[in-house]
């Protein structure tokens, strides 16, 4: 239910880059800020980072279960990133969807394509590129997480990633944090809105019709 009380379907809301360009940190930000908003939370065969919350920031998994999953129809999307595996469960954000609850994601192109797919008007996706290639270095250099040979591979990688932009409904450049959080929530405020996802419009707009007629 939207704020207006007129029933709404809920929205998958995608933010894609490469790694290093600000995705976790919008998403982080948006959920801090962005009311009627939950994360999706993906299943992984990698191995717990430091800091990691399962359950939280993921639900880590063998390889075995993961492969069970798949064979069962149980993920909406799921691909192979640097030897690991992720995916995303499929009855939570139907679940959500269906409640006019909005499941926000921090997935590569990859999961991107497959989610359309299957669900193409319930998808809305932002690809997030950094202001320069210095810049993605310099921040994947911060975070102090990988080895400067990871970061080789991921600034590598990068430049593919980047080339399925034009696959997105939008892109916004992370120059600042601030900036590009504020691109990103005035898209997610202006797809609520849209007519299609507003399923109960038309009731809305009869009950208003039958008060002036009355």
């Amino acid at each position: 239910m939207a704020g207006d009380g007129v029933e709404r379907r809920g929205l998958m809301f995608v933010l894609s880059s490469p790694s290093g360009a600000g995705k976790t940190t919008l998403a982080r930000e948006l959920m801090r800020n962005v009311p009627g908003l939950q994360m999706s939370v993906s299943v992984t065969t990698r191995p717990m980072r430091p800091g990691e919350v399962p359950g939280k920031d993921y639900d880590f998994i063998d390889k075995q279960r993961f492969d069970a999953m798949v064979k069962n129809n149980e993920l909406l999307e799921h691909a192979p990133v640097f030897d690991h595996f992720y995916g995303t469960p499929r009855a939570p954000v139907e679940a959500a969807l269906s409640a006019g609850k909005d499941v926000l994601f921090d997935i590569d192109w990859q999961g991107t394509q497959q989610l359309r797919e299957k669900a193409r008007a319930d998808v809305v996706s932002v690809f997030i590129l950094p202001p320069s290639a210095a810049d993605l270095e310099k921040r994947l250099h911060s975070r102090a997480q990988d080895s400067d040979e990871v970061i080789r591979g991921r600034m590598s990688r990068a430049s593919h990633e980047m080339s399925h932009w034009a696959e997105y409904d939008y892109i916004v450049i992370n120059h600042a944090v601030d900036e590009a959080f504020a691109e990103v929530k005035s898209i997610l405020q202006a797809e609520r809105l849209k007519r299609e996802r507003r399923v109960g419009l038309t009731a809305f707009v009869r009950g208003l019709q039958k008060q002036l007629e009355t």
